[in-house]
């Protein structure tokens, strides 16, 4: 018996691997923009979940952001329900202004996302990032001096999100698309110069395979991988160092972060100036390295500032974070 199309076959298998170990009868959601990627996800799920013993559903998000998005919202909704999805729905939100376009979108959405999620007691929601996403959330993260969890880039499981095609290149999944006969549409955001996701998408990775030969996406996809095992790593040892140096709420022991490695400490600190309330979008990497001069470089220098209205200082050998 002639099995699927290639491609087709490979999108199935990595549904079911990201969906193994789920208890039978669960219910899993595809998040599908009616792009080509989250489409062959909503395909392949539809195929592979009743075979496993759960159930699949499906959301799409408009976001409000172009002419006709309500009735493209609903013909993808359509197309969800079309390949057997249900519970499907099209949920609309309204994208606020902080951080920039790009960012604010991506809150709106996965807080509706969540909020489906809830109210449905879903056990998991599947996103359509490939290959190709990774490497380019991997050289915005480098474009910004981020470090390593940001160079990590996207986790194939963060909490109740799953991401299984990652593994896979966008043309690879394009094809599954294709061979599934689902049509798809073209987000013009995509390719819109603006955003910089769509400059790094169409201007910089392609510049990087002409100078450096074919396989850079992989290449990077590969090195978030190596990345993300080293920040899980210094992350629990940095969760682990955090007892031994705090004295009270907002207070760490200069002598025990002194004796830590630099990346362990620095971790520690964040953590504490996010345990005293600054908010995780405005704490930034300059800030943390002020935090941490007052245990390596102290001279009697006065506070740090905050995101928050926090302040950092050092008193009695001990750093202060309140405000």
């Amino acid at each position: 018996m002639t099995g699927p199309p290639p491609p087709v076959a490979d999108v199935r298998r990595a549904v079911r691997r990201a969906l193994s170990g789920l208890p039978a009868g669960s219910l899993v959601l595809v998040a599908c923009s009616g792009g080509a990627d989250s489409l062959a996800l909503a395909g392949a799920t539809a195929f592979a979940a009743p075979r496993m013993g759960l159930r699949a559903g499906g959301v799409t998000v408009d976001h409000g952001l172009q002419p006709g998005s309500a009735e493209r919202a609903e013909r993808t909704a359509g197309a969800l329900r079309g390949l057997g999805l249900d519970p499907v729905a099209a949920v609309g939100v309204e994208v606020g202004r902080s951080g920039g376009p790009e960012a604010a979108a991506r809150t709106a959405r996965y807080a509706a996302l969540d909020a489906r999620a809830d109210r449905l007691g879903a056990a998991a929601v599947l996103l359509g990032h490939t290959r190709d996403d990774q490497a380019e959330t991997v050289l915005l993260g480098l474009a910004r001096g981020s470090g390593a969890r940001s160079l990590a880039g996207m986790a194939p499981r963060s909490g109740r999100y799953l991401r299984p095609l990652l593994g896979l290149g966008r043309d690879r999944v394009r094809a599954a698309c294709a061979a599934m006969g689902l049509e798809h549409w073209e987000d013009p955001h995509n390719a819109d110069p603006a955003y910089a996701r769509a400059r790094v998408r169409h201007d910089a990775l392609p510049a990087l395979e002409r100078v450096l030969g074919p396989g850079v996406a992989e290449a990077l996809a590969r090195t978030a991988g190596l990345l993300r095992d080293d920040a899980d790593a210094l992350d629990d040892w940095a969760e682990r160092a955090a007892e031994p140096a705090a004295l009270g709420p907002g207070r760490l022991d200069a002598g025990v972060l002194a004796g830590l490695p630099r990346a362990v400490r620095t971790r520690v600190l964040r953590r504490a100036a996010l345990d005293a309330g600054a908010p995780a979008g405005a704490l930034n990497a300059g800030h943390v390295a002020e935090l941490e001069r007052l245990v390596t470089e102290w001279r009697g220098q006065a506070h740090v500032d905050l995101p928050g209205g926090l302040r950092g200082r050092r008193e009695d050998g001990a750093v202060l974070i309140g405000g």
